[in-house]
């Protein structure tokens, strides 16, 4: 299967007052699309910069990031821009959700910035994965009316709405509830299965490493195990089960 992201020899340096500080030392790291892989590691390992990086929100000290068959850094602003909203899906742990926005608008917010996009096939694709995920219901609530299993289905149909090539979730089940973490879970799993979604997780969760097709293991700023070599992906049937939102 073809690469949606080709890391080559990445090196990542942060400025600490006169000093630098380097956060990757000289990552080589390749995601297959459709993929659904966890890149686990130790707190203040890369993780999250390696996801940052991958995620065109960051840009690499040396060497090179290719998302989808381009090299990141020869990409304008602009382009950068599109390629974050019409090929990237961001889930967080924190959820990010706009607490002044319903559940339908925050969802729909990707769209709307992405533009191009007429009223009623918005309305559409914003009801369509909202049941999809199991909040249809919740449509018009604010975020701070939801439980944190509820707030995280919104922020992964955000994530999901503008049909995105690749998913980057940083921690997405650390404010969870084990229950409602392994839902969660369970339904990222069933997208990636049904849909074809790539999916990459920064984490520490024993539980996603447990429903990863392929762990990478990360440990001072360098990749010790690219995790090709381990377990096949788990079946749909091991999957957890992802019951009504509650």
């Amino acid at each position: 299967m073809s690469a949606i992201i080709e890391v080559q020899g990445v090196i990542k340096d942060y400025p600490l007052g006169k000093l630098s500080v380097r956060a990757l030392h000289g990552v080589d790291l390749t995601i297959a699309r459709g993929e659904f892989t966890a890149i686990a590691g130790p707190s203040g390992s890369g993780k999250t910069t390696l996801l940052n990086l991958i995620g065109c929100v960051d840009v690499p000290t040396e060497g090179t990031v290719v998302f989808d068959g381009a090299v990141t850094s020869k990409l304008s602003d602009r382009e950068l821009t599109r390629l974050r909203l019409e090929k990237l899906g961001f889930i967080f742990q924190s959820f990010n959700l706009v607490a002044v926005l319903s559940v339908f608008q925050n969802v729909e917010l990707p769209l709307l910035l992405q533009g191009g996009i007429g009223n009623d096939e918005r309305k559409k694709r914003v009801v369509d994965i909202l049941d999809r995920v199991g909040i249809g219901k919740y449509i018009g609530h604010r975020p701070n009316e939801l439980s944190g299993g509820q707030r995280q289905r919104v922020a992964i149909a955000r994530a999901l709405v503008t049909r995105p090539k690749l998913v980057l979730a940083d921690e997405p089940t650390a404010n969870l509830d084990s229950v409602t973490g392994g839902q969660i879970l369970g339904l990222m799993k069933e997208l990636n299965q049904q849909q074809g979604v790539t999916f990459l997780f920064s984490t520490h969760d024993h539980r996603v490493m447990e429903l990863a097709g392929r762990i990478v293991q990360v440990q001072d700023g360098r990749v010790v195990d690219d995790g090709k070599q381990g377990k096949t992906p788990t079946s749909a049937s091991a999957a957890a089960p992802t019951p009504a939102a509650h």
